[in-house]
């Protein structure tokens, strides 16, 4: 906690200064209220005192008690904003960090996990530093101030606070370690109870359409009810304490009174009226002793859950990345490989074997570059790591003659337009989707982005065209449409290299034949490589590379692989008669 509280800035550590002036003040004003409470008792007892004298009094305490009020409300608003914005730097933090996460990071937390940490735990510090900052002020001010006034009163007193105050520091602790546990697990069932909302909500279709709404449910029930009755758990352990706080206050009071009758009955006539001021005076501060420990249950309520979301933040904020970022912008030596793979290997983190072997080819400036072999076969992830989505196992990817390792992440993500295997949209409109990460994209740009990817067609049907409403993850599209609409945000962005990882698989032959030849008119200066697993989308490439278990068993044209790669004849053939094939071998 000390470590996540270390990230307040300097305007929020001198509204905490604010704070404790104004708390320092509440405190004294509600520890006079006693002195004024005695000088009023003497004053209703001794002969002579005036009314005067006693409103005068009174009066003063009146004034305490609404200042009381007033630095009770000052204090709170600063509480709260420093609690709030805490909360905002704190999201910020988190949402920037995770941003920054390689693929290798991001399998180590999972998606409903990092969003319970951006929400829910986020909210529990907040509480911690709302609350805290008055209580936790407060009580020890409060407690201190109380204990030095009552200090040499009479130590049977003494001893009675001495005695209820330990009993419920006892309890504190006693029931602090036992909660502290099952804090540390509801954080956790909760991160299970968004993980099992969001598969259901993600796959609401594919439930509906196995009938598997009743297994949904009993799945859902399961993780409510864990999470429900660890949280019943740990409210009525919590619940236990403000009932032994009152039953302690009343104790000590009652214990107060017992000791000041026997002391009172013992004492002679003169001494009599001392004892009886004593004994309100120190009960009033006795019961400010009791009050600050009050207020230190909420804090030992609040704190453990707050403790373990401090810790569960932490762990994302100090997450070491896998991806560092270099520092060479707009890099390039002069060569003409645009792309180069040397004896490149890569396997997955915390995996036994290899999912590549010795990668080693060049791609030139504007050839079209394709890469084909069975499912596994490490197509996708040869691709990936050109964007640096992982690091190299060993070997070399350059690009532009340089290092990828070297580059400044930003730039170059500039250089690269890639189109994902599974076509992502975001919530918002056309136009928003497809010059996503640009600032500003023309009209005139959109148009000619969506005519070459063949959206135009099916956007203009829409009602407000390149205003029309995108769903989040594109639902309301179809598979094809979104594919498109992916396809046209790298057209938009008009990068050197184009990626596109199996990107026209949702496609009809017609409309990735025609896609695919305006795209070459378009991207005629830059480079291309594809991951495909149809031959016909790729037939025409420049270069074709064929992978089978990690490695390169083929690498050539279209023709040429028929003829010298098996792998190769064997896909080809699993989608084109042989009549089809030798057709091609004669153009």
């Amino acid at each position: 906690m000390i470590k996540l509280l270390k990230r307040l800035n300097k305007k929020q550590l001198l509204f905490i200064l604010v704070c404790v002036a104004f708390v320092t003040i509440q405190v004294w004003l509600d520890l006079k209220l006693p002195d004024y409470m005695t000088s009023i008792t003497t004053l209703v007892q001794t002969k002579g005192s005036s009314m005067s004298d006693v409103l005068k009094e009174g009066g003063k305490m009146l004034l305490c008690a609404f200042g009381s009020l007033a630095t009770a409300f000052i204090t709170g608003y600063f509480a709260s904003y420093i609690a709030s914005s805490f909360g905002r730097d704190l999201r910020k933090d988190i949402f920037r960090k995770v941003q920054s996460f390689g693929m290798e990071e991001m399998k180590k937390f999972s998606t409903n996990s990092l969003i319970t940490r951006t929400t829910n735990d986020v909210t529990q510090i907040q509480m911690l530093i709302a609350i805290g900052l008055q209580v936790i002020i407060k009580a020890p001010i409060m407690a201190v101030w109380a204990i030095c006034k009552i200090a040499g009163k009479n130590y049977q007193w003494s001893i009675a606070t001495a005695i209820v105050v330990a009993i419920l520091l006892i309890m504190i602790i006693i029931l602090v370690l036992i909660a502290l546990p099952k804090f540390r697990k509801i954080q956790s069932l909760t991160d299970n109870m968004n993980r099992v909302t969001r598969e259901n909500l993600k796959g609401i279709r594919v439930v509906r359409a196995y009938n598997a709404e009743d297994y949904q449910e009993y799945k859902f029930k399961n993780a409510n009810a864990e999470l429900t009755n660890t949280n019943m758990f740990t409210q009525r352990l919590m619940s236990i304490m403000m009932p032994v706080m009152s039953l302690a206050s009343s104790g000590l009071t009652l214990s107060i009174y017992i000791i000041g009758a026997y002391l009172i009955e013992a004492a002679n006539i003169t001494a009599k009226l001392g004892i009886f001021s004593n004994m309100v005076v120190f009960t009033s501060y006795a019961m400010q002793v009791i009050l600050s420990f009050m207020l230190l249950v909420m804090i030992f309520i609040i704190y453990p859950r707050s403790a373990v979301s401090a810790k569960r933040i932490l762990e994302v904020l100090n997450t070491k990345l896998s991806i560092k970022n270099g520092n060479l912008k707009n890099g390039t030596k002069k060569t003409e490989n645009v792309i180069e793979f040397k004896d490149v290997s890569f396997k997955y983190p915390d995996a036994e074997s290899y999912m590549l072997k010795n990668i080693s080819f060049t791609v030139k400036k504007g050839q079209t570059v394709a890469f084909v072999g069975s499912t596994g076969s490490g197509k996708s992830t040869l691709l990936n790591l050109i964007p640096r989505f992982y690091d190299v196992s060993s070997g070399e990817v350059l690009v532009n003659g340089i290092n990828v390792k070297q580059y400044d992440l930003n730039s170059l993500y500039n250089i690269l337009g890639y189109i994902p295997q599974k076509a992502i949209m975001f919530s918002g409109t056309v136009k928003s989707n497809v010059s996503y990460g640009k600032k500003k994209v023309s009209a005139n740009k959109l148009k000619e982005a969506l005519d070459i990817a063949q959206a135009s067609e099916f956007v203009n049907k829409m009602e407000k065209k390149y205003d029309s409403d995108i769903a989040q993850g594109g639902t309301n599209i179809s598979g094809g449409q979104r594919q498109r609409l992916a396809i046209a945000r790298a057209i938009a962005k008009d990068p050197e290299i184009y990626l596109f990882d199996d990107s026209f698989s949702a496609l009809d032959y017609k409309t990735d034949s025609v896609l695919r030849r305006e795209l070459k008119k378009y991207t005629k200066g830059a480079t291309t490589l594809i991951v495909a697993q149809r031959i016909g989308t790729i037939m025409h490439s420049d270069l074709i590379i064929v992978l089978d278990e990690g490695k390169i068993v083929g690498m050539g044209s279209h023709k040429d692989l028929l003829e010298q790669c098996d792998v190769y004849k064997e896909i080809a053939l699993s989608q084109l008669s042989e009549e089809e094939l030798n057709n091609e071998r004669k153009k």
